[in-house]
């Protein structure tokens, strides 16, 4: 029986895996979660893990009262998460969401711990002390990305060939086709319904803006050490496939299935096996049809915008990936309108001091400044 840790258990990648661990009769050792303290002691009576967690720590009387009656351990606070991370089990599932994550990541590698990863910001802000951590350490990070997992499954058949090109896929959200005009005219409710994924609302506006995809192709980069000359973004309106790598002889190899994140969550703690999933099997023939297109950048510029980030290096992806939670977190406020959104990124990027060289304090520092200055714009 494979034992794990899962940070972020009430979001919907936590809900999802805890859906395949109890499908697969995979023992969890601790929980944690943000502030939902009414899910995460409802799966903690269901689990009964060893430790529980919740980063507010204003809730964690509450918590403590509403597990009084059990042995659970209940804790508090984002250093309490990291020890979360760092305790001995099987692998950390990191599903936080945003900055919050790359702390708990570094934890769980310095503990030797291998880790399945949902958490795109731990690469975007830090892929090259992660990585490198994980080459010393010789750990595993799983994704839990379907386009990422896609891509690791693509080339597992790669007998030590290089790849060509990878081809990261995308939905195109809920405004795929829209001029800039058009743009300027969405609401909050419009961008928070994605055609295809069901996913928790940073992610969802993430989708709507494309920023998730400009995230995912600097998480690329560093996860499979290839160039971002060599990846493609291509449209993909269907999610049937969800991302593939193309070789030297001109093979696509690629992985298709439904749109459910209990598949790449599945194969990525399960790996190498593959077991029966929850997951609806897929038919071409109900599907039909796929189409391919270019992703429109002068209506989407966060993709630009990432570039931009990881052609700087340094600590400017993390002035990017904060400026976005920040400005996300204002838009789903009311605060900002959607179109503002990049606008308040770019403004960053120009404006809070570069440094080429990073470390876990300097990305700190960082996202402190950058929060600060995106909100005196605002």
């Amino acid at each position: 029986m494979k034992e794990i840790v899962l940070l972020g258990s009430t979001g919907s990648i936590g809900t999802q895996t805890l859906e395949v661990a109890k499908l697969h009769n995979i023992k969890i050792k601790a929980l944690s979660a943000g502030r939902n303290i009414a899910l995460l002691a409802a799966q903690a009576r269901e689990f009964m893990p060893e430790y529980v967690c919740v980063a507010d720590e204003n809730r964690y009387s509450d918590l403590k009262l509403m597990l009084n009656d059990t042995d659970i351990k209940v804790l508090c606070g984002k250093e309490s998460i990291c020890e979360l991370a760092a305790m001995t089990c099987d692998i950390t599932v990191n599903a936080i969401v945003g900055m919050a994550g790359f702390l708990p990541t570094l934890a769980a590698l310095n503990a030797g711990n291998d880790i399945a990863l949902a958490n795109k910001e731990t690469l975007v802000v830090g892929g090259e002390i992660i990585m490198k951590l994980a080459h010393e350490k010789k750990r595993r990070i799983f994704p839990i990305d379907s386009e990422h997992s896609a891509i690791f499954q693509s080339l597992l058949c790669s007998q030590g060939n290089k790849p060509k090109k990878i081809i990261l896929t995308a939905s195109g959200g809920p405004f795929r086709g829209y001029t800039p005009e058009q743009i300027k005219n969405v609401t909050k409710e419009q961008a928070l319904m994605h055609p295809n994924w069901s996913m928790g609302e940073k992610i969802t506006i993430d989708s709507a803006t494309m920023m998730n995809k400009g995230l995912e192709l600097i998480e690329a980069v560093w996860m499979f050490y290839v160039p971002p000359e060599k990846i493609e973004i291509v449209v993909h309106p269907q999610s049937i496939l969800h991302s593939a790598v193309e070789f030297e002889d001109g093979s696509v190899i690629g992985q298709l299935g439904n749109p459910d994140m209990r598949l790449p969550i599945q194969f990525a703690l399960t790996y190498p096996e593959r077991y029966a999933s929850p997951a609806k099997s897929l038919s071409l023939t109900e599907v039909a049809s796929m189409t391919f297109e270019k992703a429109n950048e002068k209506a989407f510029p966060c993709i630009e915008l990432a570039r931009a980030a990881l052609k700087k290096g340094g600590n400017m992806p993390c002035i990017m990936n904060c400026a976005n939670e920040t400005a996300v977190e204002m838009f789903l406020k009311d605060k900002i309108k959607f179109f503002e959104i990049p606008e308040k990124i770019q403004y960053a990027m120009e404006n809070i001091r570069y440094m080429k060289d990073i470390s876990p304090e300097i990305i700190a520092e960082t996202e402190r400044e950058t929060k600060i200055a995106v909100l005196e714009a605002i």
